[in-house]
């Protein structure tokens, strides 16, 4: 019978118990989320005019 509940166990289940994939996830998501909104800060920004 613990076979069967083994085998039956979701596929996203299994991925999300790799606690080294949470960790990279954990990291590259934030990471890639904040470099994006600042390059977009950076593109969209108005150039300063000089006094």
């Amino acid at each position: 019978m613990s076979q069967d509940a083994e085998n039956k166990t979701h596929p996203l289940q299994k991925l999300l118990d790799n606690p080294w994939l949470l960790l990279a996830l954990g990291l590259l998501i934030p990471f890639i989320s904040y470099t994006a909104w600042g390059w977009l800060e950076l593109l969209t920004i108005t150039k300063a005019t000089l006094p």
